[in-house]
């Protein structure tokens, strides 16, 4: 029962679980190492995170992640040989959209379900300074902060009746852009000092609620990026 509960309030995979899988994902889809002798694995951490979203019922963003992805999937491949200037640059921004948009899909799935708190005692398991901890863990509520601060000046700039219209479009773009950057600037300090109230950096072992541990779906994520670097290392060093 005490599992259970436990699973309602946080992501089933445990932090440790989840940054691995994002550096396995950042060496063999961004990184692209092993290419076709990594086929039928860069296609599993391709489609894996969108999985992911599906269980922790982002249905949403798992099917326009699927949509983007599918889309210029198949609108590169339609590009052929002996392209003029703009239809090279366009190929290009398809690759990068390809090879980028499965880990930044899988970065936002950590983002959005690791709690900080979560994330500390993690890495205190894993004996972690905090020097480097503290710094991720402002990171992880920064761009969530920045999110809902830039829907609420959207808001606000629509209350004005400034819109994305054609005629007002440079307003549009300065009323949100300048107003955000300002923000920025002060949620990074208020974020921080608010991890320094909270006694972050006392270098001392701190308690938490979650019970962080292994579960059989991290095994099973771990398994598949072992077995990752194990075939890319085969691949690469006696073949």
């Amino acid at each position: 029962m005490e599992y259970r509960l436990n699973r309602d309030v946080h992501s089933f995979l445990d932090p440790r679980t989840k940054l691995l899988l994002l550096f396995t994902s950042s060496v063999f889809v961004v990184g692209n190492a092993g290419e076709k002798w990594m086929f039928v694995f860069y296609w599993i951490l391709v489609y894996l995170p969108v999985l992911l979203l599906f269980i922790e019922k982002e249905w949403k963003a798992g099917l326009i992640s699927i949509a983007i992805y599918v889309g210029s999937y198949f609108a590169q491949t339609a590009l052929q040989n002996d392209l003029t200037a703009i239809e090279s640059v366009l190929a290009l921004m398809l690759y990068i959209i390809t090879k980028i948009l499965p880990t930044v899909i899988l970065a936002r799935y950590i983002v959005k379900t690791t709690k900080v708190s979560e994330f500390l005692a993690a890495m205190n398991r894993m004996h972690v300074t905090d020097k480097l901890t503290i710094p991720i863990s402002v990171i992880f509520r920064f761009f969530p902060t920045v999110a809902e601060e830039s829907r609420a000046i959207n808001n606000a700039m629509r209350m004005r009746g400034i819109e994305m219209g054609a005629k007002k479009s440079t307003e549009a773009v300065e009323y949100r852009m300048v107003p955000l950057i300002a923000s920025c600037s002060i949620i990074g300090e208020e974020l921080s000092a608010a991890a320094m109230t909270r006694g972050l950096d006392v270098g001392k072992r701190r308690s938490c609620i979650w019970k962080i541990r292994f579960g059989i779906f991290d095994w099973i994520i771990i398994t598949l990026c072992v077995t990752c670097f194990i075939w890319w290392g085969i691949g690469r060093f006696f073949i």
